[in-house]
């Protein structure tokens, strides 16, 4: 069986050597938790998921199912790289479901912050229910429960059961094989499982996803602004060498709308709105100030490349008193 707890001695994971000590022992404890049964993961892409993921394909190989739910809200290109990742390159059983229509169509309408979360959440694990019951013989529930997660949770700030909710008849015993690491570690022990940069160097990334950057009401038109001035903003921020530098950046399409003038005819279209933010802690967060020539191109580009954008603004508020997100 894993750790439950982080010992207080332990080292900290930061070099290869670290790591695939870490790994080795991983592994030989979740064959033992695990025997000849099968275990199912719920795969978001991000780094916590992935880890977890990959420990396990090499631990149990093919007793592993992932589910990956596309919820219509991920980044550009997210779904395909997890497929490629996965189910090409590691060969992993992957159940990929595009729950997009569903989840855009519960959420129509609705504006508030709180209800639109708790509709991504409450139809996420719905979704991974319905997965779960077509399968047989699963005993085992595999998340990328990570240490803060535990802290946070003993100290009352938030609940971290990643699959909490799950409907009563789903029970399962959980494998939490990353439960006793910090973020930073995570990230190493991805590297040397042979992740993609660019899935284990991943910047945070809400739950609701993309929902949360699309205040109000969301609609499909807004969303794809949303995704397509994200891409190109993480695009450029690779292009000039700020990945990995910055600590989060994205774009945010707010529902309302203001006058432009393009090729001579008058808009109404939405602002974009650039956030980008430095933090250790996230209880305080600093703003990235981007070079002039930087913000002139992003504004050139994500104009004439994003239907429905005639402004685009840069977000230099820190926390406090603005929140990293929107909603």
């Amino acid at each position: 069986m894993a750790e439950e707890r982080r010992p207080d001695d332990m080292t900290r994971i930061t070099t290869p050597e670290l790591a695939d000590e870490f790994i080795e022992k991983q592994i030989s404890s979740l064959r033992e938790q695990i025997g000849d049964k099968k275990v199912l993961l719920a795969l978001s892409g991000g780094v916590d998921s992935s880890v977890v993921a990959a420990m396990l394909i090499k631990a149990v190989g093919d007793q592993l199912t992932c589910v990956h739910v596309n919820h219509g809200l991920l980044r550009k290109g997210e779904p395909e790289q997890v497929i490629e990742v996965f189910r090409d390159q590691m060969k992993a059983n992957l159940i990929y479901v595009d729950a997009t229509d569903r989840f855009l169509d519960k959420l129509a309408g609705v504006t508030d912050p709180e209800t639109k979360r708790k509709i991504i959440g409450g139809e996420f694990i719905e979704v991974f229910a319905e997965e779960a019951r077509k399968l047989d013989g699963i005993e085992f529930l595999a998340q990328g429960t990570i240490w803060p997660d535990i802290l946070e949770s003993e100290a009352g700030i938030k609940a971290h059961h990643n699959a909490g909710g799950l409907p009563e008849d789903m029970q399962f015993e959980l494998v939490e094989p990353v439960r006793i690491l910090f973020k930073d570690e995570v990230r190493v022990v991805g590297e040397r499982l042979g992740l993609p940069a660019g899935m284990v160097y991943r910047q945070p990334f809400p739950g609701p996803g993309l929902g949360v950057r699309c205040p109000g009401a969301i609609t499909r038109d807004r969303l794809e602004a949303v995704r397509e001035s994200d891409a190109i903003l993480r695009e450029e921020f690779a292009k000039n060498g700020l990945e990995g530098k910055v600590w989060q950046y994205f774009t945010v399409v707010p529902d309302f709308k203001s006058t432009g003038v393009k090729d001579g005819k008058r808009t109404f279209d939405w602002p974009c709105i650039i956030r980008a933010i430095n933090t250790t802690d996230v209880m305080e967060v600093t703003v990235e100030h981007l070079s002039d020539e930087l913000i002139d191109h992003l504004v050139k580009r994500i104009i004439s490349e994003v239907p429905g954008i005639n402004r685009v603004l840069f977000d230099y508020t820190p926390k406090p008193p603005a929140t990293v997100e929107y909603e």
